[in-house]
């Protein structure tokens, strides 16, 4: 294998090496299209300082491109009886005489590029059985590109979508109330992300697809940026949103050590892996010792955020909305709430309730000793001046009996 090849090239050229052993030819070679130029993507030659991989020119000078417009056949026995042929570059240097060259085209119907094999002598066994060849072969490279080419256009389209949505400072930010259930006294608000409605993306599907084209700790650290700046207007703490990987970025600790952290709490998904959980400790150590809290999100979703909490014994866990919705009426989720407030009791950790949007669930959740509630039932995300100095910061009029704390 080639260094530097990707495993899908290298399958190429292993089609290339066929297509020219079997026709007897010194080259061949792989073409891309992009806009008015040909790239040699991958080559396969006798002589390869003829011939280089990356080598680029302009589409109009080639047999390529007059072979595709109908100004010669695919398959030139002799060059030099083709006028239009010898008037190309290709027939002076590097004076080729023989040429085959199929169009490569994906699945969609798009035109990716040109299979080619040339001669610096003209060959006149070549014929069409030579182009069925050629055409099997690149059929054969098509299907080999095809997750390549899916992957580049990808992320074309991510970076595309997000880069200007970087280039404005990042995604807007709305902001939720926090209440403590006991009273309905908002404590706080989370700040949460907001892309365009017509992406018809998530945040968390967003940000991920960020990560994949490595805009993802850029774009985090901007939203936390916009979220850092309510710290001067709401009442109570600010929650902000990190994933795992980006908190380890030193421009991260360095915009979170500027804040001041006790009126911050930072919440981890447990949808993110952590690959170090060593170095995600280090990371949240000085920040939690200036006052910073740790929450623990989604909990209740899956299993992994069980080993956020062991390993981050974090101050806050934060109980998914697919436990808290319907646990007025559902026995089974008041005993899994139940369970996790005696979890969190033990483990001196406050409980907030993500998604509470009926009075019901609220005042059960307040029953099974969880402290504070979050969702619609309390406020909808909006925008900051509506947590700001002289807001109401009572919610409701919630009141309920706590239950005792083991």
């Amino acid at each position: 294998m080639v260094r530097g090849r990707s495993v899908a090239d290298q399958q190429v050229a292993d089609l290339l090496a066929t297509a020219r052993r079997s026709l007897g030819l010194s080259v061949a070679f792989l073409s891309r299209f992009d806009g008015e130029e040909q790239r040699l993507d991958v080559v396969d030659s006798s002589v390869p300082f003829v011939f280089r991989e990356g080598y680029t020119q302009q589409r109009q000078d080639t047999f390529c491109q007059a072979i595709l417009d109908g100004e010669l056949p695919s398959v030139i026995p002799d060059v030099t009886r083709f006028p239009r042929a010898m008037e190309l570059p290709a027939a002076r240097l590097p004076r080729l005489r023989s040429f085959v060259s199929v169009p490569v085209t994906l699945s969609d119907g798009s035109l990716y590029g040109t299979f080619c094999a040339a001669g610096f002598t003209a060959d006149r066994d070549l014929s069409l059985r030579d182009r069925s060849l050629m055409e099997v072969l690149a059929q054969a490279a098509s299907v080999v590109l095809e997750p390549e080419v899916a992957e580049l256009r990808r992320r074309a389209e991510v970076t595309g979508r997000l880069g200007p949505v970087v280039d404005a400072g990042g995604p807007s930010v709305v902001f939720q109330p926090v209440v403590a259930l006991a009273d309905g006294v908002r404590v706080g608000a989370e700040a949460l992300s907001r892309f365009p409605v017509d992406w018809g993306r998530t945040p968390d599907v967003c940000f991920g697809e960020a990560h994949t084209v490595g805009l993802g700790d850029q774009l985090e650290m901007l939203a936390l940026g916009r979220a850092a700046q309510a710290l001067a207007t709401v009442d109570g703490y600010v929650a902000m949103n990190v994933s795992p990987g980006t908190l380890l970025a030193p421009a991260c600790q360095e915009l979170l050590l500027g804040l001041p952290l006790d009126r911050v709490v930072l919440e981890l998904s447990e949808h993110d892996q952590v690959a170090d959980y060593d170095a995600l400790t280090a990371a949240l150590a000085p920040l939690r010792a200036r006052g910073m809290r740790l929450a623990i999100d989604d909990v209740g979703a899956g299993f992994s955020s069980l080993r956020h909490i062991v390993v981050t014994a974090p101050d806050v866990i934060k109980l998914d909305r697919s436990i808290v919705a319907g646990v007025a009426d559902d026995p089974v989720l008041a005993t899994l709430v139940g369970s996790l407030v005696e979890f969190g009791r033990g483990c001196r950790t406050e409980l907030v309730a993500e998604g509470v949007e009926q009075e019901r669930d609220a005042v059960m959740l307040g029953r099974l000793g969880v402290d504070y509630g979050q969702g619609w039932h309390f406020g909808r995300p909006g925008e900051l001046r509506a947590l700001g100095p002289g807001a109401d910061r009572r919610v409701g009029g919630l009141a309920v009996a706590r239950r005792s704390a083991a």
